[in-house]
């Protein structure tokens, strides 16, 4: 496994061990549509027999999962991003806090934004959580009690 050295400005407690074009570089990676938390709900869903739409920008927050006869959504949220209260959701970020807290509340407004205007639609939201994810047996209960 290779390490990654600490430059000697990044070497002080609670910063950031990568320069910021390698941090920069880290977090374009990472993508907002077909992530693997939401590739294992769409398996699983699709496993169970239902049948859905993907990404619909015509609805809210253009839902990860959209069930149109039954006027069903799907949201698959990472835990971080969308600031869960689980232990990866709860993380910190010691470096640029005042962005990164900033951001976060705003996709949790933005969240609740979309899923009152889904209500006022008529339709059902569901929120999966990335650590959710983890336990099939238990996901599946939860995704076949909110389809039926």
């Amino acid at each position: 496994m290779q390490t990654i050295p600490l430059l000697p400005e990044f070497a002080s407690a609670g910063s950031d061990v990568l320069t910021p074009d390698q941090r920069r570089h880290c977090m374009s990676c990472i993508r907002g549509r077909d992530t693997k938390p939401e590739r294992i709900v769409r398996s699983l869903v699709f496993r169970m027999g239902y049948r859905y739409r993907l990404h619909d920008r015509r609805l809210p927050g253009k839902p990860d999962l959209v069930f149109r006869g039954r006027r069903k959504v799907i949201f698959v949220h990472g835990c971080f991003w969308h600031t869960h209260d689980c232990r990866n959701g709860q993380v910190k970020p010691k470096t640029n806090s005042d962005f990164w807290e900033s951001k976060r509340r705003r996709t949790q407004e933005r969240d609740a934004e979309n899923i009152a205007a889904l209500e006022k639609a008529m339709w059902t939201s569901l929120i999966i959580w990335e650590c959710e994810t983890k336990d099939a047996a238990t996901l599946v209960k939860k995704l076949r009690k909110f389809l039926d």
